[in-house]
């Protein structure tokens, strides 16, 4: 063909992950990147809310004078390719935590990550996020917690890099990295499920 084009289409609309890291630092909303593509983060309902802070208070307890520390979700993940920047419901760090650079608000190696799915979130937590959460070489498990209904999926990694998935739907489930068992019932105490 005589108007074939041999290179690369642009990226219309693309961002550098420098400039979103300048964008979100100085903006009061949360935003999080994907490939050059800024999304705005929605809010959190009170049943969202509630479910996060018994995860805090359940899993931060256990967690008090360990060598684990438990993050909320204003602490920004990034993959190593530097091609996603996002915030995590809770995150997990085995150890020290290490972090991208000296402003001190991006974390690079989460052992465990907590995304609540709510109706408008769970398909890109399923999707898209636990896809750019796989490239993170300390995650061991990512752990999907429904604000609809009590269900829990954990996702852990295997050897070769496969995952395995455990679906709970009553009692309790186990996070393995740190050895922790919590009850469906502790998770989604004073919600109405």
């Amino acid at each position: 063909m005589e108007n074939e084009v041999k290179e690369p289409a642009p990226k219309y609309n693309y961002i550098s992950p420098e400039a979103y890291l300048a964008a979100e630092r100085a903006s009061e909303s949360r935003n999080e990147y994907y490939d050059g593509h800024i999304i705005a983060m929605a809010g959190a309902s009170l049943r969202h809310n509630r479910i996060a802070m018994n995860l805090y208070r359940e899993v931060g307890s256990f967690l008090k004078g360990n060598r684990f520390n438990m993050l909320p979700s204003d602490m920004r993940v990034c993959t190593p390719s530097h091609d996603s920047y996002m915030y995590p419901d809770a995150v997990i760090v085995c150890g020290e935590p290490q972090l991208e650079d000296d402003k001190f608000d991006t974390l690079l190696n989460p052992s465990v990550i907590f995304e609540i799915l709510s109706p408008s979130t769970s398909s890109v937590d399923k999707g898209r996020k636990f896809f750019f959460y796989r490239e993170i070489p300390s995650l061991k498990e990512y752990i999907m917690i429904d604000a609809l209904r009590p269900f829990v999926i954990a996702s852990r990694r295997q050897p070769a890099n496969s995952w395995a998935f455990e679906n709970t739907d009553e009692g309790s489930f186990t996070v393995q990295t740190i050895g922790f068992t919590l009850t469906l019932q502790e998770i989604y105490d004073g919600t109405d499920i």
